[in-house]
């Protein structure tokens, strides 16, 4: 009996029978998945205590929000799984096929997309709005990352660059008309970033930044960027403005300000804060999700929610660290930027120290696109840890 268990081969314990130590389900990186889990359950418990007023007002279901949110969760789930189990560089010869698709969404938008605030963002397909920018920077991640990473050289030649730049440079418009900017600024970021590390002459980047702060302004002659989007900035630099044109926008950005400010260092409660549970900040569950972690578990509970974001961020940067070639690089380093810049915003919009921008915070934020997309970007990081011995 002793000699059976002592000879037992290391790979047939339970629930590995048969499987090596350098199978892929061997190695998940239990603690990315434990980080996401942990902020998609938070997410969960605001998005009900942000919409149950409102919905209680009206003679709804209190649960409404937050059931479709578990779904999108467990559809999300079911995605992730799929992309952590398929290899990363099998997925990068479908990429252009999936990169062509959502352009042809992007611009199928501006023709039978649903219009809601002055911008097409999404088509409507019953109670469900699909966001086709969402998935369009997973697509784009995908194309750009593999095809800097058919160079393997230390920098990005210019052809290369400018050649990455054309990759980016569709979405980005084709977002930008819709118009949503916070979204474009995330593809930008995204580029920015996997450039930079692939090698990418720092000059170069700073040429075309200053060349997109150009077109930017001339979108703002040409009329391009739409006055909405202006007040927003204008918002923000007049956060005590009283003017009747910026008083929807400076409100929400005030008491979202003062639901963190007055939540002190443990909050007022779940259920329990004045402006979350009063139905004071519009879009609370989407764009302002951080505020109702503010006001009902203060300083910890935000501390806290940032302190898993570093997480994820920490395990990204070492998954990539540990990548076993440049494809799987690029492509956690393009995913540690759209999750920092992403939470930056949104938390910064919150706090009053970013323009309101109409970025969800990621995992946290109530939305079926964005949750899915973050899912999928996670399976590619999964993907790349999962394959590390090969």
């Amino acid at each position: 009996m002793a000699r059976t268990v002592f000879t037992r081969r290391p790979n047939s314990g339970l629930g590995n029978i048969r499987r090596g130590f350098t199978d892929p389900t061997r190695t998940i990186d239990w603690v990315l998945m434990g980080a996401v889990g942990a902020l998609t359950i938070i997410g969960a418990f605001m998005i009900y205590s942000a919409t149950r007023p409102r919905l209680l007002n009206r003679g709804a279901d209190p649960f409404q929000f937050v059931q479709r949110q578990i779904i999108f969760v467990i559809i999300a789930i079911v995605v992730m799984a799929v992309v952590m189990w398929m290899d990363y560089v099998q997925l990068r010869g479908s990429a252009e096929l999936f990169y062509a698709v959502t352009i042809v969404l992007l611009i199928l938008l501006f023709v039978a997309g649903s219009v809601t605030g002055g911008a097409r963002l999404s088509f409507d397909v019953g109670p469900i709005a699909i966001q086709p920018s969402e998935i369009g920077k997973v697509s784009t991640l995908l194309l750009l990352a593999g095809f800097l990473a058919e160079d393997d050289g230390a920098t990005v030649r210019y052809e290369r660059f400018i050649q990455s730049l054309f990759i980016v440079g569709v979405p980005v418009a084709l977002v930008a008309i819709q118009p949503d900017l916070g979204s474009a600024s995330v593809f930008v970021a995204c580029a920015m970033g996997v450039l930079l590390v692939a090698g990418a002459d720092i000059k170069y980047i700073i040429l075309i930044t200053s060349l997109a702060i150009v077109s930017v302004i001339a979108g703002v002659v040409s009329g391009v960027v739409k006055d909405y989007q202006l007040r927003r900035i204008t918002g923000f630099l007049n956060q005590n403005s009283d003017s009747a044109a910026l008083q929807t926008l400076v409100t929400q950005v005030r008491f979202a300000k003062r639901a963190v400010a007055t939540g002190g260092f443990f909050g007022k409660g779940y259920l329990n804060g004045p402006l979350t549970n009063g139905a004071f900040i519009p879009v609370q569950s989407t764009d302002f999700v951080f505020s109702a972690v503010g006001e009902q578990f203060g300083m910890l509970g935000a501390g806290i929610v940032l302190a898993l974001f570093g997480v994820v961020l920490w395990r990204i940067y070492r998954i990539a660290r540990i990548a076993q070639d440049r494809l799987g690089f690029l492509l956690c380093a393009g995913v540690f930027t759209m999750i920092l810049w992403q939470a930056f915003q949104n938390i910064g919009m919150t706090m009053g120290i970013t323009p309101v921008s109409g970025v969800p915070l990621p995992f946290v934020s109530y939305g079926g696109s964005h949750t899915v997309a973050f899912a999928i970007m996670i399976g590619l990081v999964q993907s790349v840890h999962m394959r590390r011995f090969r």
